[in-house]
């Protein structure tokens, strides 16, 4: 007996199922109460009861037998002429037991079946009252009591099926439309959703205007969580570093007042997330005590908070607001975390861009600068030297008419002059290009840096380089090693009056695919927070050589210092795509290297 499976529920099946066990129970009480329930009976209320059983658990599973309204309607009329015949026919308790097909046919097929099940059970019925006798020509009244109530009720039955599954199917047809409406309604917010999603990524790629960029972040989450601008009740704000505080930058549904605050984030939702670097959901945040502060925030009866981090590199934070207690559930939560994760990427290119500006307009400065310490040198330096020998040699050409004996020692003076003058030139080009770097390596080119300070200035230079940790750097890499450490040695050298400059290569420890680059000094020393305060205001061009030159690697720069404490500049470079990735990160780790 093969079945068939349907895409949507039978309800007409589980109507006669319900009918099918009323009128089982019905029929059985009756015989019961008359006193005339035999096992042959009982047993044959096995049957449908079984029958029923296995219909129930196919309507469960939504499936259907091959021609499963005639069967179940012959199984209930097979019953009904048992049932008829086993209690006695129409002297009998259950003369109307033509009820449970009669049920059946109503439901399956309406009117038309209730009166063809009623003329079937009327012949059926008849025949046997013929055969058993018990119906001849003289006495009609039995037939027409059977033909009255299996018509009668075939169609009362039938009439009420009619209306009652009418009644069923538009219901049903009208929960399906909700349904598919309902449906439809999710995918095309979906689909919004989605190209809400690929529109924010669009435009936050392409866009380098970081105010371009918070703007759309925040109108198209707002679409994301499926608010409309016009009837929107969501409070959002981005925030962003300027110096030590946090600023607003872009905000929706924010007062005036509230645009021009600050806040230090040292405390509540923005600090926590900002430290911990994950998002604070928040309960009531018009008692958190810094975003409290916010005017918006006082009918606001739950907020989300998200930072914007990348890598080692904090920007600030996203901020969001709404009436409802509940509204950032899971998917909300999810959405906007996307939302923070594209919108930091563009804010960081966005960012990069501009300090590529201002790059370019500092190389430049950076060139002028150069072109102006040169002739600074030159003049300061050679220049002189060179300007004072020819006035000594001047000196000697009239001391050779009059005093000739003093002439060898003053051709002394000026050959050692002249020797000095020689060495200031040697060492002003070797800091310009130092060929040895090209031709030897950087060991070569910074112990030759070593001698010169120390013949040139006096200065106490060691080296200390693995040559195992330099070997997988290219030829470039080399070159910007180099000039981080002669700009950090000459630092030293100006201004920490140290007896010594140690400059060291080596592996990070347990993190073989890191180098460590430091110059140390048992100087002066200085306060590192004062200076960085001063670094975007440009005030120490040594520090800011340092930094940029350490980005030209992807390397990451610490500087470690206190007034009398000496120096150690230090700086980690990666030596492979996925230690750059980690760094970039943020997964990078000193190991205790303080």
């Amino acid at each position: 007996m093969r079945a068939s499976a349907s895409n949507y529920p039978y309800l007409a099946d589980w109507l006669v199922i319900s009918m099918r066990w009323l009128a089982l129970l019905s029929l059985l009480t009756t015989i019961s109460a008359r006193g005339v329930l035999d096992t042959q009976t009982l047993l044959l209320f096995f049957v449908p009861a079984l029958w029923n059983v296995f219909v129930s658990v196919l309507a469960m599973l939504n499936r259907r037998l091959v021609w499963h309204r005639p069967l179940n309607l012959m199984v209930d009329c097979v019953v009904a002429l048992l049932l008829f015949v086993l209690t006695g026919g129409v002297n009998g308790p259950v003369y109307w037991a033509g009820i449970l097909p009669l049920l059946t046919a109503a439901i399956y097929y309406e009117l038309r079946g209730g009166l063809l099940i009623g003329v079937l059970l009327c012949l059926a019925q008849a025949g046997w009252l013929f055969a058993q006798q018990q119906l001849d020509l003289a006495n009609w009244q039995p037939l027409a009591l059977l033909g009255g109530l299996n018509l009668g009720a075939g169609l009362i039955l039938g009439l009420t099926g009619h209306f009652v599954i009418r009644r069923l199917r538009k219901t049903y047809l009208n929960e399906m439309g909700i349904r598919r409406e309902t449906e439809q309604r999710a995918k095309r917010q979906e689909r919004e959703r989605i190209q809400a999603l690929y529109r924010m990524i669009e435009i936050l790629s392409a866009s380098l205007n970081y105010q371009v960029v918070l703007d759309t972040a925040l109108d198209l989450s707002a679409t994301l969580l499926g608010e409309k601008p016009s009837t929107t009740r969501l409070v959002c704000a981005v925030m962003l570093f300027a110096e030590h505080d946090l600023r607003m930058e872009a905000g929706r549904r924010l007062s005036p007042a509230d645009a021009k605050r600050t806040f230090p984030a040292e405390q509540g939702a923005l600090a926590a997330a900002l430290k911990e670097g994950s998002p604070q959901l928040i309960e009531n945040p018009a008692q958190d005590p810094e975003l409290g502060q916010l005017f918006a925030m006082q009918s606001c009866a739950s907020a989300y908070c998200l930072p914007l981090v990348r890598g080692m590199q904090v920007y600030g934070a996203m901020v969001y607001a709404h009436p409802e207690a509940n509204y950032f559930n899971a998917e909300r939560r999810e959405m906007l975390e996307m939302v923070s994760h594209q919108a930091v990427i563009a804010i960081q290119n966005a960012r990069l861009y501009q300090d590529l500006e201002r790059e370019k307009n500092r190389i430049v400065e950076i060139q002028e600068e150069a072109r102006k310490k040169l002739a600074r040198d030159l003049h300061d330096g050679p220049t002189q030297s060179v300007s004072a020998i020819a006035m000594r040699l001047n000196i000697v050409r009239k001391m050779l008419e009059q005093r000739p004996e003093e002439v060898p020692e003053e051709l002394a003076r000026i050959e050692e002059f002249a020797r000095r003058t020689t060495q200031e030139i040697r060492h002003m080009l070797f800091t310009m290009r130092p060929l040895v770097l090209e031709t030897e390596g950087l060991v070569a080119a910074l112990k030759v840096m070593a001698e010169k300070m120390r013949d040139t200035y006096q200065q106490n230079v060691v080296i200390d380089v693995n040559p195992e940790a330099i070997a997988p750097l290219d030829v470039t890499k080399h070159t910007v090693l180099f000039y981080i450490a002669e700009e950090a040695v000459n630092n030293a050298r100006k201004h920490a009056k140290a007896s010594e400059i140690r400059v060291s290569i080596q592996f990070v420890p347990k993190q073989p695919d890191f180098i460590l680059l430091e110059i140390a000094d048992n100087g002066a020393g200085f306060d590192v927070q004062a200076i960085n305060k001063a670094y975007e205001r440009r005030g120490s061009l040594g520090m800011v050589n340092l930094r940029e030159r350490t980005e030209l690697v992807n390397g990451y720069l610490d500087i470690i210092s206190a007034p009398g404490k000496g120096t150690r500049v230090r700086v980690f470079v990666p030596l492979t795509e996925e230690a750059t990735d980690r760094l970039q990160r943020g997964l990078f780790k000193l190991n205790g290297q303080a």
